[in-house]
């Protein structure tokens, strides 16, 4: 077959212009697969340090809180409920936080914590990761008379005090995970930052 009639010049142009048209197209669908493997700006800020404003939190109020995507709680305890941490140190299973489940810098008392008036603890068991609830009544009916208020696990029957920590006989190990927090004033706390890094 003969290729009298054929225009090279033209042929030429077409395959380059389809050349064009498909390496642009290819750059055109690379740049967004390429940029899907950065970290989106929720992913980024879901490890960052959360500020905390506690200036509106009353006695046996409790505030929740994001952070690394687990919940992390913040109870304001009243004078009362410091009293009954004392009282109950014989049912607890780790009473002075003897497993390290806190930072270093954060007392090993039945308070657990940089102002005892406030207590801040990641809101997950220690068992098997489910999310207990807050129970600040005392002896209500479904806990006991002994009750006096603290988080109760409904998945397996964990029960944990004011301060997070475990008692003894339930299926949780040890006591619920202090993180790492900084006071920046009297009514803001940074939750994420170390308080000896600031």
């Amino acid at each position: 077959m003969s290729n009298d009639g054929v225009n090279k010049g033209r042929r030429r142009l077409l395959v380059g212009a389809t050349s064009a048209v498909g390496a642009v197209g290819a750059v055109g669908a690379a740049v967004p697969f390429v940029a899907s493997w950065n970290p989106s700006a929720k992913a980024k800020a879901a490890g960052a340090p959360v500020k905390v404003d506690i200036s509106k939190l009353e006695p046996g109020q409790q505030m929740i809180v994001g952070w690394r995507g687990k919940p992390v709680w913040i109870v304001r305890r009243d004078q009362s409920a410091l009293d009954n941490l004392a009282k109950i140190n014989d049912r607890m299973a780790d009473p002075l936080s003897e497993v390290p489940q806190q930072p270093a810098y954060v007392p090993h008392t039945p308070a657990r914590a940089l102002r005892e008036d406030v207590a801040i603890m990641v809101g997950i068991c220690t068992h098997l990761g489910c999310s207990p609830t807050y129970r600040p009544e005392i002896a209500p009916d479904d806990l006991g008379a002994e009750w006096v208020g603290g988080f109760y696990c409904p998945c397996h029957g964990s029960r944990f005090d004011l301060s997070g920590r475990v008692y003894s006989g339930v299926p949780a190990p040890t006591n619920l995970v202090i993180p790492p927090h900084n006071y920046v004033s009297d009514n803001v706390v940074v939750v994420g930052v170390d308080q000896e890094k600031g």
